[in-house]
């Protein structure tokens, strides 16, 4: 059982029975840089390193933020999804950028705004070293049962 499992402080107890889903990266995630620092139902936390994430003329990327803020948020999605045995995909994100970065390691938290049974709607705040927004997402996820995985063929 992971650190974040069954016995989950803040988890209502009938949410309890269901294992909490633990984040892998994906291959974007490792390229681009993402470490996880936190992940929990409540919050989930990540960093990425501005460096290998600019746009030509120098500056962090909006796409880069896009697309770690969008996996945060749904990285928080689909460990709520989990405690109702469910997953979760997206079907909205938007964002505004609010300022540059250079350099330095960016911070991207993702909150919920709404969780609910079928719907959840998280805010993802991006942050540089000096705390300063630079980016606001609202991602918004559908649940849905988990189909079944089929079993990898043995040779």
């Amino acid at each position: 059982m992971n650190a974040a499992s069954k016995h989950s402080p803040g988890l209502a107890p009938e949410l309890a029975e269901h294992e909490l889903w633990k984040i892998t990266l994906g291959e974007l995630d490792e390229k681009m840089g993402v470490k996880i620092v936190e992940e929990s139902v409540e919050r989930v936390v990540a960093t990425m390193p501005v460096e290998g994430n600019r746009q030509s003329l120098g500056l962090l990327h909006g796409g880069a933020s896009l697309a770690v803020g969008e996996a945060v948020g749904s990285w928080a999605a689909v460990i709520h999804a989990s405690t109702l045995g469910k997953t979760a995909v997206g079907v909205d994100v938007s964002a505004t950028h609010h300022r540059s970065a250079r350099e330095g390691l960016i911070t991207i938290t993702a909150t919920p705004i709404h969780l609910g049974g079928t719907l959840t709607t998280h805010e993802v705040l991006i942050t540089n070293d000096a705390g300063q927004r630079l980016c606001t997402l609202r991602i918004t996820n559908l649940l849905m049962k988990r189909k079944h995985q089929p079993a990898t063929p043995t040779p």
